[in-house]
């Protein structure tokens, strides 16, 4: 119920007193004697008022003036926008155009051409313009402002952009809104653009939250980062309150979203923080498992150090093989303190020259290199890529005539599993780190490609035909050898 200040104005301004007239718009401006607002009904009231003083009998110019000056000063504090379509709405326009152009002091001036600003080119309200132009079409001449009269909506726009830059290179209260609006109008590639190099420029926290606000994935995780200290550039003075580590969190969350591997990992280490109430280990791990996924260097790392730990519960075929795999992808990017742990899961056969097969390895090669010369059947010349293979990454014999060599290699290490004959001895992981040792995979690979299955036969053919090849290879290379250095 409107209180009984409310109603005693409102008599009074229904009588058509001018103060009462003002006071019941400014009530309805900022919400005095528990009016609502409605800016609307207060440029209705003001309406009312500045014709009431204009149509009076002048006998007091400069009273008159003042009056007017007064309720001018009162216009220029209602959002233009938030009365459209109101019945009042055409003295409003006509008055803020003067009040722009000059009628009023500077700050009444600055106050119009924002409101005028707001509502003809921000984006916001682009329903309203649409409306507008409807508007301008139907009350053409309402105006008695000479800049904007015969102007369309496009030639007023224009006026207003004039408007928004004066604003945002004056220093009125209003500059700052009138740069948020300039980055806003921009195409959003070179306003997203703009904000960022405000933030690298000057640290100016607006626009690094601007710019996270617009969907820069950068800005999301720069952000994100400050508000978790996980920043360098920031100094971390004490634990952050998990109030903002929520933020950070959310800010990382679309950073993340986006891809962004860093994010990520960030992500990682806030779920790990005690004194953050969404603490969730298995989160956690799945973060830093995105991360690596996306190659983050230091996730990788820390997700192959968790698959080896667990490797006893693991149900994988070859256990270690992930975690191999992970710690690899670290160690390649640099991470140094993967080198020991890689040492821990494979092996390293990098010089084949200290394996026992070396010599008989060569023999092969050149067996390989002319087995048209000796017209060798194919199943001893995939016994000659067998012992290369075993040279290159130090084979036992037993390793040697049952690997499967089609299933050898993967990306980063050789997979000698030969329990499907032998099921007590276990894997081996080894490391290929040589261009010669890819070469032999390479090669064997190809020729193993074309055979038939069944071609070397069981264990106890494969033995009977090592002996014989190994005999042969000695006896044809080893007098070759020697014949060489005869000559």
């Amino acid at each position: 119920m409107a209180s009984r200040e409310f109603l005693k104005i409102l008599s009074s301004a229904r009588l058509g007193d001018v103060s009462a007239q003002q006071n019941l718009a400014q009530a309805y401006l900022t919400g005095a004697f528990k009016t609502p607002i409605q800016p609307a009904n207060a440029l209705i009231w003001l309406e009312k008022s500045y014709f009431s003083i204009t149509n009076q009998t002048l006998e007091d110019q400069i009273s008159s003036s003042a009056e007017i000056f007064k309720v001018l000063t009162q216009v220029a504090s209602i959002p233009l926008v938030e009365t459209f379509n109101s019945p009042a709405f055409g003295f409003g326009w006509d008055s803020f155009w003067r009040l722009a152009e000059g009628a009023g002091d500077l700050e009444q001036s600055s106050a119009a051409k924002w409101q005028l600003v707001n509502l003809l080119v921000n984006p916001e309200h682009q329903e309203i313009q649409s409306q507008l132009f409807d508007w301008l079409k139907k009350s053409s001449g309402i105006t008695s402002v000479e800049k904007i009269s015969g102007l369309d909506l496009g030639g007023l726009q224009k006026i207003a952009k004039q408007y928004l830059t004066e604003l945002a290179e004056g220093g009125s209260t209003f500059a700052a809104n009138a740069k948020e609006l300039l980055i806003k109008l921009q195409p959003k590639n070179e306003a997203l653009s703009s904000l960022w190099k405000v933030w690298i420029d000057e640290q100016n926290e607006v626009a690094l939250t601007r710019a996270a606000e617009l969907g820069l994935t950068i800005a999301k995780l720069t952000l994100g980062l400050r508000l978790a200290q996980l920043d360098e550039r920031v100094e971390t003075v004490e634990t952050k309150s998990n109030a903002s580590l929520k933020k950070a969190a959310h800010w990382l969350e679309l950073a993340a979203k986006d891809g962004d591997r860093d994010a990520w990992y960030a992500l990682g280490e806030i779920y790990r923080r005690p004194q953050f109430s969404g603490y969730n280990a298995a989160e956690s791990d799945r973060c830093f498992d995105r991360a690596a996924d996306l190659g983050h260097p230091q996730a990788q790392l820390r997700k192959g150090a968790n698959l080896w730990r667990k490797r006893e519960k693991s149900e994988e075929k070859v256990r270690g093989l992930q975690a191999s795999y992970w710690v690899w992808q670290a160690q390649q990017q640099g991470v140094s303190e993967a080198k020991d742990l890689l040492s821990k899961i494979l092996e390293s056969c990098a010089n084949p020259k200290q394996n026992e097969w070396f010599e008989l390895a060569q023999y092969a090669e050149q067996a390989l290199n002319h087995h048209a010369e000796h017209k060798l059947d194919e199943d001893w010349l995939l016994l000659c890529h067998r012992i290369i293979i075993a040279n290159q990454f130090n084979f036992s014999k037993a390793e040697l005539l049952l690997c499967e060599v089609g299933q050898l290699q993967h990306e980063h290490c050789v997979v000698v599993d030969i329990r499907w004959e032998l099921p007590k001895i276990l894997p081996r992981l080894i490391q290929i780190e040589t261009i010669q040792q890819r070469r032999a995979l390479l090669a064997a690979g190809k020729a193993f490609a074309g055979s038939e299955i069944d071609l070397e036969g069981n264990l106890r053919q494969r033995r009977y035909r090592f002996d014989r090849v190994t005999d042969w290879l000695k006896t044809t290379f080893e007098n070759q050898a020697v014949d060489t250095e005869a000559n």
